[in-house]
Order: C-alpha cells, then structure tokens, then sequence
C-alpha cells in the first residue's frame, strides 16, 4: 500500500446543477459492471432504466459478470437485442472471490475510461450513472463513491432495524480499523461507485465477498476521492444475497486486508504465539497427571501449541497465500520450524550469558525475541512464498490462460469498443455480446 496523503470533497446534494449529467466534460465514456447472481427477474428491468437513463451522448457498455445457477445470461442475452449499447455477459463456472471476485473481472474487461459499480437488483439506480461520472470529471477524482450517509443519502431500502444495525456496524468498524485509507469516504459498505480505469491495477485486487469497494480503497486507493448522495432502493424482485456465511467472509476479508502489511503480520503472528501458551499448558498438565515424565510431555504437549498456532496463522496470516503449498507441506514446514525455535533458544541463552556476560532473565528475554523474529521470517519465507516457477512454465501459463480466455470471450468485444453512436442502427454484434460458459 502506498503511502501519502488524500483527499475528498463532497458535492452538492443530489440534483444539484453543478454536478447534472448535462456538464459531463469529455471524455465521459462509462462501462457499467454489473455483478449477477440468480438476478434473472432484475436484469431485464435494469437494461431498461439504463436505457432510459444514461443519456444518448454518453458512450456506454454494460458488462454483466455472472455467477448464477439459473437463467440469468439467456435473460440478459435477450433483454439485450432492445439496448443500444453493447451488452456483455462473462458467465464464470468458477465464481473465485465471490461478488467482489466478479466485479474485478469486470475491470480487467472494461474498455471505457470511466467504471461504473453497480448491483444488479435495482437497489443501485441507473439514473445516478450519468451523475457519478459527471462528478468525477468536474472535480478530477478518481474514485466517486455513492453514499447513502451523507446529506441527500438515505438508507430506505435496506430490509428490517438487523440489517440496518449490521450495516452501520460494519460501516464504523471498518472505519476503525483503516482511518487513513478510508478518510473522506462516509460509505465504505456501498456497492455502488464509480472509478476510472486508469486509477485502479485489477491485479493486485485479491477480493473475499461482497465489498469490493473497502478493497479497493485499502489496496489501491486513487488520491482524490469525492462522494455523491443516494437514496438506497428497495430490492425490485427476488431475495437479498446476504448471509450469515457472507458475513463471516467479510469479517476475514478485513483481517486479511488488516494484516497485509509485514509490521501487521508480525504483530497478529506475535499475539497468535502467545495465544499457543494456553493448549500447551493444558496438554502438559494433562499428560503429567496421566503419569507420564515431564519431558516427553512437554515436547508433545507442545506441538499442540503448534497446531493451534498453524490453524491461526493459516487464516488470520496468511489466508491468501495457502494456495502456493499443499497443505501437508505447510504444516511440516511451520511445525519443524516452531520445534527449531525450542531447540535453537537454549544455546542463543547460553551465548547472551556465557560470552556477553548477560544475566539469565535478559538474555532469556532476548533470546525470545531473537528467535521470535527468526521464525516470522523463517515462516513467511519458507512456509507461505509462492515457489519460484522457471520461464518456460510461466510462458506455458500464460498461453494457457490467452486460450481460456480466448475460447470463453469468442462472441462479443467486436461491439463493445465502439459505442459512441447511440442513434444510428447498430449491429448485432453491438447490441448483444454475450460470452457463454
């Protein structure tokens, strides 16, 4: 993460002629990722209000990447034909990431110099699209979030007082725990924003869950950020996404985003260590009130301790980088490391005192903060860096993924670059790309 300072205005409130669609300098063209999850009684409606509401002289494509069971790409495929901008649906098999995981494929799709974030059941409205890039344009940001808390906001259409708490909770939690990255934005929770192309690097994106934006703000942050008001609508058909599983996922996407600094992570690393004390002394008191020696029950009883640490760090650590190892690999590699540090200590202890003159108590202390660093270091380094691959495989990877993505996208960019004629007859290609699974 970069560091630096930031800044944020806020605009007037909604309708304000300072901010109309009408002023939107040029170049103002928008792609609208949409991400979509069993929304096919939604996404026909949505093509409609963006029809209706993203002005004519407002070059736009709407991109749809789908995760969904149901009929949802063959919905938009046909709500589709009616639209006068190019219409592309990303269906993806494999939903990685979640809604957060869809809209960066979306990103790296994108072809417009604006992008525009939005649900697809309607919550978000269209007819703010226009208003987003308009303000971004007349204030040079690089990030415009739609903010349901401040002045013209409202939070009308979120169901019931639970998810209203839940959602305010999360709201200052969140800006808790990431006040500088998240200064000047009031709404970190909202789905709905606008961000140029040129101020975002889809690939260091690594999103879990729904909270795409709290992603981007934490790890790639444009500097000047500035919000506009907007009233959060009531869902137009089907049930809400959100789940109790969802919300485990976003609480281990901010610790993940919490400790992706290395200062971080040796502190959560440090805590989770002290933490392994406690199944150490219950398996030693066990064992010894078993009858056996003090010994060999402290050398099992402490490779619980190593188990508890492992399970921690796996998923409070180094939750994203799981995927280098196997996982037999990694819990060799942390418990022959976190047994070094045992038997490393003693003759670290024997050095302070014997060749510096240190009394036992610091040179104990010293010796566990030596050896406390070492295994940090040692684990990250050895237990969770990916492996170095050679040229050749790399190049091997990356034709296999030009291919993928060549089989799956076949049908639909040939319309998606030109969309500056929304009056002439376009052509099929133009009003309808879709890419199938």
């Amino acid at each position: 993460m970069s560091s630096g300072s930031y800044e944020s205005t806020v605009p007037g409130e909604l309708g304000d002629p300072a901010v109309r669609g009408a002023e939107i300098p040029e170049p103002g063209a928008v792609t609208i990722v949409v991400p979509t999850f069993n929304e096919s009684a939604n996404v026909r409606e949505l093509l409609h209000q963006i029809t209706e509401t993203v002005p004519g002289r407002l070059p736009c494509e709407v991109v749809f990447v789908d995760d969904s069971t149901d009929d949802t790409p063959e919905v938009i495929d046909a709500a589709a034909q009616d639209c006068p901008f190019p219409v592309t649906v990303l269906h993806r098999d494999d939903p990685v990431g979640g809604l957060g995981g869809a809209v960066v494929e979306g990103i790296k799709a994108a072809t417009s110099d604006w992008i525009v974030v939005m649900d697809g059941d309607l919550q978000h409205p269209p007819s703010l699209v226009p208003e987003l890039v308009a303000t971004g344009e007349r204030s040079s940001a690089g990030l415009v979030v739609a903010s349901r808390y401040i002045k013209g906001g409202s939070r009308a259409g979120l169901a019931g007082s639970y998810r209203v708490a839940v959602s305010r909770g999360a709201t200052w939690l969140t800006k808790s725990l990431f006040p500088r990255r998240l200064h000047g934005i009031s709404d970190p929770m909202s789905g709905f924003f606008a961000i140029r192309r040129s101020a975002v690097t889809a690939e260091i994106l690594q999103p879990l869950g729904y909270k795409i934006l709290l992603e981007l703000a934490v790890r790639s942050r444009p500097r000047q950020v500035t919000e506009v008001p907007f009233v959060f609508q009531d869902r137009y058909a089907g049930e809400s996404k959100s789940t109790a599983q969802e919300g485990l996922k976003f609480l281990r996407h901010l610790v993940g985003l919490r400790t992706a600094s290395p200062l971080a992570r040796m502190t959560v690393f440090g805590l989770i260590g002290v933490t392994g004390f406690l199944p150490n002394l219950a398996g030693l008191y066990a064992l010894t009130a078993a009858g056996m020696h003090y010994v060999p029950a402290e050398i099992l009883a402490n490779q619980l301790g190593v188990l508890w640490n492992f399970f921690l760090i796996e998923h409070l650590c180094f939750r994203e980088r799981r995927r280098y190892r196997k996982g037999w690999d990694r819990i060799g590699r942390f418990a022959l490391l976190a047994n070094a540090d045992l038997v490393l200590r003693i003759p670290l202890i024997a050095l302070f005192v014997g060749k510096f003159g240190m009394g036992a108590l610091p040179a104990t202390a010293l010796a566990l903060v030596t050896t406390f660093v070492l295994r940090f270091v040692g684990t990250e380094a050895l237990v969770y860096l990916p492996r170095k691959k050679s040229r050749r495989g790399e190049r091997g990877g990356r034709r296999r993924a030009e291919k993928q993505a060549e089989r799956s996208g076949r049908s639909g960019r040939s319309g998606a670059t030109d969309a500056t004629d929304r009056t002439g007859e376009p052509a099929e290609s133009e009003q309808s790309a879709r890419r199938a699974a």
